[in-house]
């Protein structure tokens, strides 16, 4: 249930999107790529997990669990790094108005997005593939999932270098980015604090959306990734990891829909076109 509900959200906002000609605006369009990344990311573990409960083996290939891992650590780098970019457009929005046209015309905008999916792949994926791990018995993870935390424990050799590798990925794709977003957020409401309150409001209000889902994904995020191995189990890991891989693609539409105007009322005109029954 939790699995279509995300992909009908996720599709719904793709559509709308697309079908709207006053969203299609570089805000939008990266709220389009981020609604892309969810429905990739939810796909990539939940199909299987809806198998494994009616299968009493759940057994997954060694080919199969590398695509999770590597998919996962390519699609959540590429999230971070698209936030980031949705902050710098609300930055330019905000403190740069006049020049907003110029900054974020469109050939910029699609420059932006291939740097975000090839750098993504560059920082994760790549240096994954060049260090390959030799996979030891019993050849079992507690887990729901192939999270590459859960996957380098079952190597043969020591994890510490390995351990080592994941959190200086991490570090890469994660916190800079998350410094990122911070510094544009300090410069937005250092900003708006100079304006008057009117539109104080409603320049806060087109940044609470994307506030709430920087929340959530750096919330769980720098709780999985940036805690000693030895401070928590593998029974932690799995519930974070649902939150993370399941829950957030779920509620990232929803934030969008409930806390946008725009969104909301295309929502309401294709509620009030229903064929309604007498």
């Amino acid at each position: 249930m939790i699995y279509l509900v995300t992909i009908v959200g996720n599709g719904f906002m793709v559509c709308a999107i697309i079908a709207t000609p006053h969203l299609h605006t570089p805000m939008y369009f990266f709220l389009c790529n981020l609604s892309l990344i969810d429905i990739f990311y939810s796909s990539r573990t939940v199909p299987k997990v809806l198998v494994d409960l009616l299968s009493p083996s759940r057994r997954i290939s060694l080919t199969a669990c590398g695509i999770q891992v590597y998919v996962g650590l390519f699609l959540g780098g590429t999230e971070c790094l698209l936030l980031a970019l949705m902050a710098y457009d609300r930055y330019v929005a905000i403190c740069r108005p006049l020049y907003y046209l110029i900054i974020m015309k469109w050939s910029i905008c699609y420059k932006l997005i291939v740097f975000v999916w090839l750098s993504s792949f560059i920082t994760t994926v790549f240096p994954s593939m060049l260090m390959p791990m030799r996979v030891c018995n019993p050849n079992q993870i507690n887990h729901f999932v192939c999270e590459v935390l859960a996957v380098v424990k079952l190597s043969c050799d020591s994890t510490h270098q390995s351990e080592i590798v994941v959190f200086f990925l991490t570090f890469i794709v994660l916190l800079f980015p998350f410094l990122f977003i911070l510094l544009s957020y300090i410069a937005i409401i250092s900003s708006v604090l100079k304006i008057h309150s009117a539109a104080r409001s409603k320049a806060f209000s087109t940044c609470s959306s994307h506030i709430t889902v920087v929340a959530l994904l750096y919330g769980t995020a720098l709780v999985m990734y940036f805690r000693p191995s030895s401070s928590y189990t593998s029974n932690q890991e799995k519930y974070v990891s649902v939150f993370n891989t399941i829950i957030i693609p779920m509620i990232n539409p929803v934030v969008y829909s409930l806390k946008n105007e725009q969104v909301t009322n295309i929502f309401s005109m294709n509620k009030e076109r229903l064929p309604r029954l007498h």
